[in-house]
């Protein structure tokens, strides 16, 4: 027992007959501040000290600040003076570490941590020793009350170190798994100015699990911002390739709005063709009636020119003549009215079907690289497009039959005007040689010509009733036609419409891409900049009355759920003390 407190007695006396030589008090020495929390399992706080060092050439005095309802030297047995929220000591080494507590400061975020065991919420102290589904959700919210430089600008790694033999199919979604020996470690990362939720899910059995670890610091290095010029090329191929397509889909709008023209036109050819077809149609029965007269008128003649020479009356026989001569010009005059308004539409028609554009090839539109939605607006357009061919390659195969109605509307009107011409002269001739009363001869050939007139007119009105009912099928045909090519119109409109719109939303991707590269480089620079804290000077976190603060630290940690948790206290406790707190304890 004396030996022990020669052995004291001597080491206080080294200490107090030490050659320091003290300095006028400094508060500028740099200062670090390691703040260590302890918080309950789920994440309340329970308690807080700060250990404060200090770099120092040589013995100096400092003054320290901080609400602190203890202080205790960490680096040698010299006194510590606490009056108010002013701490003062000497320094007697290079660092000097010194340990204050903290009551009912909070830290600069929230945490909030549930536990569910399959399904049901389950407060964390009656999980010990239990099995099942576990899932752990962590909260992180910015503290309103805290000076928000912490939450700005520092980052937070959360970990989780699990018992490979009590924790099976570990999921962590936002989290990273690592192996850490016989445990696994899951570690969440919470960016400055973030609030987070994260989620643990696992299976376990015999639960318990050693306390959470929360570290907080700076995010202070500085990012360089990345080479992008691979990158920047493959955006400006990709900016260069949609003005390629902008201004080919802008070239294939303008053709299929030339062809919706074509084909408007080619439905107004059409109208007036149906038109003209139909009113050619409609004058049909007139026109077969009237021959039909003519024929009878005919026969009525040659049966009657006996009698007319028996009793020497010819005046009717002339006035039939000329009465005859009158129907056939009267026939021939609404003959040449309807082949002039058959030619003009005809002439429309023609000039419409040849008016359809031919200038989109199918390897034109196959060349587009377009999106889903885009490709169906094409699909219509070739699908439109091959029926309007179709529509042009039909016309061209019957247009020799739509050719020849006008050279024999010409031919029909001529023999009908030289019939009449014929009728006239030889009424004339009977005028003239009934004044001279020598006819016998001229009524023979009279009645051997009008004998061959009446045949050959059989002949000439079976082929024109032929004739009219070719342009009564014409009519009725040529009206699906018209119907088809209306339907055709109403497509190629509705297919502008959409080409139009495809048009302009890719005129919009090319704008919206031209500037890429610069937009990129712009977005990395700006992330950049959001999580470069390169400039960012530390401040205290126990009192604004601290200067010259180098860094800030927070080392923060939940309670373990164990078994054997008091005894982990003990050690922790043990592993606390200084080297005198230990020395110390010898003499005790």
């Amino acid at each position: 027992m004396r030996i022990k407190r020669f052995l004291l007695l001597m080491m206080v006396g080294i200490v107090a007959l030490s050659p320091f030589s003290v300095v006028a008090a400094s508060a500028t020495a740099p200062k670090d501040e390691v703040i260590y929390a302890t918080l309950q399992p789920n994440g309340e706080e329970l308690n807080m000290y700060v250990v404060n060092s200090f770099e120092v050439e040589e013995q100096e005095k400092l003054v320290d600040y901080g609400n602190y309802t203890n202080v205790k030297n960490l680096t040698d047995l010299s006194e510590i003076t606490k009056e108010g929220d002013e701490i003062s000591f000497t320094t007697s080494e290079e660092t000097f570490y010194y340990q204050g507590d903290l009551e009912n400061k909070p830290l600069p975020w929230d945490f909030t941590i549930h536990y569910q065991l399959d399904g049901e919420e389950v407060n964390p102290e009656e999980l010990l020793g239990q099995e099942g589904h576990l899932q752990i959700e962590i909260e992180t919210s910015a503290n309103e009350d805290v000076n928000s430089i912490f939450f700005e600008n520092y980052l937070l790694q959360i970990s989780l170190s699990l018992d490979s033999e009590l924790y099976q199919n570990i999921e962590a979604g936002e989290g990273t798994i690592a192996n850490a020996g016989k445990n696994k470690q899951v570690t969440f990362t919470v960016m400055p100015e973030k609030e987070e939720n994260f989620l643990l899910e696992a299976d376990v059995t015999d639960f318990e699990m050693e306390g959470i670890e929360i570290s907080a610091v700076p995010s202070s290095m500085s990012i360089d911002s990345p080479d992008t010029d691979d990158v920047t090329e493959d955006f400006e191929t990709l900016s260069d390739a949609t003005a390629e397509i902008d201004e080919a889909v802008g070239e294939l709008a303008d053709g299929i709005s030339e062809l919706n023209n074509g084909v408007s036109s080619l439905k107004n050819g059409s109208s007036d063709y149906q038109d003209g077809i139909t009113q050619i149609n409609n004058g049909s029965a007139d026109l077969i009636s009237g021959s039909k007269s003519i024929d009878q008128a005919l026969i009525t003649m040659k049966n009657s020119i006996d009698q007319d020479v028996e009793t020497g009356d010819f005046s009717a026989l002339q006035d039939g003549l000329v009465q005859i001569a009158d129907g056939l010009k009267e026939a021939s005059d609404g003959l040449t009215i309807l082949k002039e308004n058959y030619s003009q539409a005809y002439q429309t028609l023609d000039k419409s079907i040849n008016a359809i554009p031919a200038n989109v090839s199918e390897e034109e539109i196959q060349g587009l690289d377009l999106s889903e939605e885009d490709q169906r607006v094409v699909d219509k357009l070739v699908s439109t497009y091959e029926a309007v061919s179709t529509a042009k390659s039909t016309y061209e195969k019957v247009s020799k039959a739509f050719e020849a109605v006008t050279p024999t509307l010409n031919e029909v009107s001529s023999s009908q005007n030289k019939m009449a011409s014929s009728l006239e002269t030889m009424a004339e001739q009977i005028e003239a040689a009934s004044e001279g009363m020598d006819i016998q001869e001229g009524l023979k050939e009279l009645q051997e010509g009008l004998a061959t007139l009446s045949d050959n007119y059989q002949e000439f009105h079976a082929g024109l009733k032929e004739y009219t009912n070719g342009v009564d099928e014409l009519s009725n045909a040529y009206q699906d036609l018209h119907n088809g090519i209306v339907e055709l119109e109403d497509g190629t409109t509705e297919l502008e419409e959409g080409a139009s719109e495809l048009h302009d939303g890719t005129t919009e991707l090319a704008d919206s891409t031209s500037d890429l590269p610069d937009q990129m480089q712009d977005e990395i620079d700006e992330m950049i900049n959001d999580y470069d804290k390169s400039d960012f000077d530390a401040e205290s976190f126990v009192s604004d009355k601290n200067e010259n603060v180098q860094t800030v630290q927070f080392v923060i940690k939940t309670e373990s759920i164990t078994q054997d948790e008091e005894d982990d206290e003990e050690e922790e406790t043990e592993e606390e003390k200084s080297f005198w707190d230990r020395l110390l304890d010898l003499f005790r």
